[in-house]
């Protein structure tokens, strides 16, 4: 996959005219370009804030700068995935499993979604929580090989991967900005509006 610093910062040699980011419908036919052009495109559209990432240490720095700019130091998140928490154990950040104690949900996600630029959850991040549950700040870390074309294909891939125990509440985060309707397909049915940051880390 080709480095996402070319596509966020000008260097790639393939272009998305303005216009055809703007004026195309979302019942019109997809884009034929790459899934993480795609992926980003769409995420962008939908008001999310994409942080492109080539290491570990720097996941470390721009969660840093997050939290300086949304004065975050004394805010406790929020946070339902051990594995996540052991990562960041060695950054200044206290956790707590209680939703109603943060104003920010940190946590992983199954699959980027590059069709609509949205990001498929599962039980194995929220547990039995539903979105609206949930802190309206998120931040979601996630890797670049996690970007898939649409959410048929991500559902198969979970199905594969989880066999005989398939995790349920399976949805979609997609809307990071106030939307008129959120409503416009089952997965994202009764979902309401986030802030949401993307700590996207490069490991094609």
């Amino acid at each position: 996959m080709k480095k996402l610093y070319n596509i966020l910062f000008g260097g790639g040699k393939k272009k998305v005219p303005k216009e055809t980011v703007e004026t195309r419908g979302m019942h019109m036919p997809a884009l034929d370009i790459p899934v993480d052009e795609k992926f980003t495109m769409n995420f962008k559209q939908n008001g999310g804030k994409f942080l492109y990432c080539d290491s570990i240490d720097e996941i470390y720095s721009t969660l840093d700068k997050i939290i300086i700019e949304n004065e975050w130091q004394d805010q406790t998140f929020f946070s339902m995935d051990p594995r996540l928490i052991e990562k960041f154990s060695s950054q200044d950040i206290n956790f707590t499993d209680k939703p109603n104690k943060s104003d920010v949900f940190f946590t992983t996600c199954e699959h980027l979604i590059a069709q609509n630029g949205s990001i498929l959850v599962s039980e194995n991040q929220l547990k039995e929580r539903k979105l609206h549950d949930l802190p309206s700040n998120l931040i979601v870390f996630a890797t670049t090989s996690q970007m898939i074309e649409n959410i048929g294909e991500g559902l198969k891939i979970i199905k594969k991967k989880y066999k005989n125990s398939i995790p349920t509440n399976i949805t979609t985060i997609k809307h990071f900005q106030p939307t008129p309707d959120n409503s416009d397909d089952f997965l994202t049915y009764g979902s309401s509006s986030k802030n949401l940051y993307l700590l996207l880390l490069e490991d094609l």
